[in-house]
């Protein structure tokens, strides 16, 4: 039995281009520094974008981006007891930042006039104000 393979087959790409890695990486530094589990920081990224964010690019953009594991760290709660945080590491909080805007393109317009939750500007304090 001979087995034949079709290797004319194109690679699936996302459409994920290298200017919206770089806006997202402005606004995750914007929104200040907390390292990951790999230690790296928003300085470090900004001084070496090749070496940190082109890999995210290429990886989104061919289908291939893991994100790495969280560093998890303990937040006190209002009661006294503690809270686990999971910190991405800077570039996954990129990847993220960019996948957020893609599906913001798709989902925001699907939500009611009267809905506030996770939607781009608008607050619990917009949900108060229209009660």
């Amino acid at each position: 039995m001979k087995i034949e393979y079709d290797f004319n087959e194109k690679q699936k790409t996302q459409p994920i281009e290298r200017w919206e890695v770089w806006e997202a990486f402005k606004e995750v530094r914007a929104n200040g520094e907390s390292l990951g589990v790999d230690g790296v920081t928003i300085d470090t990224v900004a001084s070496y974008p090749r070496k940190y964010l082109y890999p995210v690019w290429r990886r989104m953009a061919n289908g291939s981006y893991f994100p790495k594991a969280v560093r998890q760290a303990e937040i006190p709660k209002e009661d006294g007891s503690k809270k686990l945080l999971d910190i991405p590491t800077v570039t996954d909080r990129v990847a993220q930042t960019v996948i957020k805007w893609k599906l913001e393109k798709y989902t925001n317009n699907h939500f009611s006039v009267n809905s506030f939750g996770y939607i781009e500007g608008k607050s619990q304090h917009d949900a108060i104000e229209q009660c």
